[in-house]
């Protein structure tokens, strides 16, 4: 996987404006976006799956290019990137069942249900996620760790290229964010899926900081890789990030 951003975008809302400049390449199975509220990395996130347009800037995922500047008029719209995305809050519709809700991964607007195969699909994706007893249970009828692997479910049931994953365990308790630590690892080594995570969590950054990104202030200060680090970290030698791309000033 080669993931390659390099996007700027202004906001303007009531008499506030916040510009973000956003620059990284990656080609790890883990990447971070870290660093405080407010500073970009959601707005990063949405430019990438497609629900928001930079103003200006190129993104590239294996060779497909996903936007460029828009004089270009090139890019391809959200439903054509591959892309899953998990929302902070998991998005679940309140309306619907588990089985129901896994299946809008599928679910096109002009069909009002699944075919047979989708529908198999769906069922294989909730026994995989070890939830096919709860098939017809309501998300308000969850656990937190539960409504987290339905919002999954429904991210990979279509088999994205690149999952996105915003603040994954921000609503989780201290003991059930360890456990979703080693699911999502396991889960990403299963499916052979690259991920894009966003955290202010530093648990988070050791968990999973291959490249590390961080943001300040709408810009990416500083791209890092970890996983040297990591390794050496665990046989008790203090080391610094391995810088791998350059600072913005």
């Amino acid at each position: 996987m080669k993931l390659s951003v390099q996007i700027e975008k202004k906001l303007v809302s009531g008499g506030r404006i916040f510009e973000l400049d956003a620059s990284f390449e990656t080609s790890d199975n883990f990447t971070v976006l870290f660093g405080p509220s407010g500073s970009g990395k959601s707005l990063t996130l949405g430019c990438i799956a497609g629900m928001v347009v930079p103003d200006s800037g190129r993104i590239e995922l294996n060779g497909t290019l996903f936007y460029e500047d828009e004089d270009t008029g090139a890019g391809i719209p959200i439903r054509r990137r591959g892309v899953g995305y998990l929302f902070q809050d998991y998005a679940l519709m309140p309306h619907l069942s588990v089985e129901q809700n896994a299946g809008l991964g599928l679910r096109k607007w002009w069909k009002l249900r699944l075919t047979q195969e989708e529908s198999a699909r769906v069922a294989l994706y909730l026994r995989m996620f070890e939830l096919e007893g709860l098939a017809g249970v309501m998300p308000h009828e969850l656990s937190g760790g539960q409504r987290q692997r339905v919002a999954l479910a429904r991210a990979l049931v279509s088999g994205p290229e690149l999952l996105l994953l915003d603040e994954p365990f921000a609503s989780l308790d201290l003991s059930l964010r360890a456990r979703m630590r080693e699911e999502l690892i396991t889960l990403q080594k299963q499916f052979c899926i690259p991920v894009v995570m966003i955290t202010h969590d530093p648990a988070d950054v050791e968990a999973f900081g291959e490249t590390l990104v961080e943001y300040d202030g709408g810009r990416c200060v500083r791209v890092s890789s970890y996983r040297q680090m990591r390794g050496m970290g665990a046989a008790g030698v203090k080391t610094e990030p391995v810088l791998i791309a350059g600072e913005n000033k």
